[in-house]
Parts: C-alpha cells; structure tokens; sequence
C-alpha cells in the first residue's frame, strides 16, 4: 500500500502539516476522512503530524483547518473528552471565519454564488448541484463536507443534492451515491414515524450509505449500476 503524502505545506509547532490524496484515503483506509485529519481521531495518521486533504488545500481554508487541528490537539493531549475539543476547536474556525471578507459580504448575493454548476445528467428527479464549499462553511455550517441534502442539512432546498466543488471529478460519483442513498433511507425510515430522532435516522442512514460508497469503491464497475438505482428512488 502506498503513502498518500503528495506534499510538504509547512511545519507549525512542531507538527508536520502534509497535503494528502483523500480519494486515496477513502478507498484505502478510511471513508469517512473528510478534510482534514490527526492520529487522535484516524489512528494511521503519525502523531506529529496533520493531513490536509489535497482537494481542500486549493483555498485558504487550509489555515482554518491548521488553527483548528492545533486547538483540537491541545485540548485532547490535555486528557479532555473529544466532544469537547471539538466543540472548542470548532468555535475557533468559526471565529476565524467570521472575520473573512468572504462571510461579511453575505448576503443574496453571495448565496447566489454557492450553486456554480448544476449537473444535468443527473438532475432529472431532484437537482444536483456542485456548489462553493467553502462558502457553505463560512455561511451555514462548518462541519458541511463533501455533500449533502435537505434531511441532513436544513439550508439545502428539499429537491437537492449538493456536492462539494473540493472533490475532484473522479471521486464525486462516490460522493452522490452516498448522499442519495442516505437521501433516500432517510426519507423512507421517517416516513414510518418510528419512535426514533431524526438525529438517530440520520446516524444509521449515513451508516448504510457509507458502507454502500466503501463497497463501491473496491467495487468500481458497480458505481453506475447502484447510482441509477438510487436516482430512480429519488423524489
């Protein structure tokens, strides 16, 4: 198995920042490296050392996400519970954020912006949409990674799917499947009423739904097949 090291940023309080192929990732090691990562949370990730995934270093996010890991790694060495350095960390980014000129010129505008491209070959049902994630984490949700639609994410429009415009072309078929089949459980699972949260719901869609990408991506020559299926569920 090879590195997923692509190359040096820099070296900040003695942690070793590296640039990394989070397709490769994905496929190989974990699907739900997002971003950014540290051995805290992905355990194959050196101690010393923070990755940035490749398809996010392209904006100036990757100094939120640095500032971000370093609060997080503080809190954690210091034996404080991970919910808690997150929440911490978290607080961080958004502070940060907030001061960007990207976040004080929201408005109509700038939400006009996010959509950049829609993808009409798969945009028949439902509207899939490639969109400004960055501008997403600035606005609406900082945690808003790879894709989503409106039963996890409340500020996207019911009839959409948006995907990330960090993930390259050849990993955002992966990424649509997952969301549409997490999508369409969803819609299912809370159309039963059942006694569970929507949070509960939400937790074991995504679970399927990243079971179905993981299955994927060691078996490609399926991708087209089960992303069919899924759009022709979607409503």
């Amino acid at each position: 198995m090879r590195k997923p090291y692509l190359r040096k940023w820099d070296v900040v309080s003695g942690f070793t920042v590296w640039i990394v192929d989070g397709n490769y990732i994905r496929t190989n090691l974990d699907e739900e490296f997002t971003n950014f990562g540290q051995h805290y949370l992905f355990h194959f990730i050196p101690k010393q050392e923070f990755w940035i995934d490749h398809e996010s270093s392209k904006h100036q996010e990757t100094r939120y996400y640095v500032d971000h890991l370093l609060e997080e790694n503080k809190l954690l060495r210091r034996k404080k519970k991970y919910d808690y350095a997150l929440l911490k960390a978290d607080q961080l980014e958004k502070a940060e954020r907030r001061a960007s000129a990207a976040y004080k010129q929201r408005g109509e505008e700038v939400l006009k912006k996010i959509r950049s491209r829609l993808i009409k070959k798969y945009s028949k049902n439902i509207a899939v949409w490639i969109v400004d994630g960055e501008l997403v984490r600035d606005i609406f949700f900082l945690d808003f990674t790879e894709g989503g639609h409106h039963y996890r994410y409340h500020f996207i429009p019911q009839n959409e799917v948006w995907i990330d415009d960090d993930i390259s072309p050849r990993e955002r078929k992966y990424i649509l499947l997952h969301e549409l089949a997490e999508r369409n459980l969803m819609i299912e699972r809370l159309h039963r009423k059942t006694h569970l949260t929507h949070y509960q719901v939400y937790s074991w869609a995504h679970r399927q739904a990243s079971q179905l990408e993981a299955y994927c991506r060691h078996h490609p020559k399926e991708l087209d097949k089960l992303l069919k299926q899924e759009l022709k569920k979607s409503v």
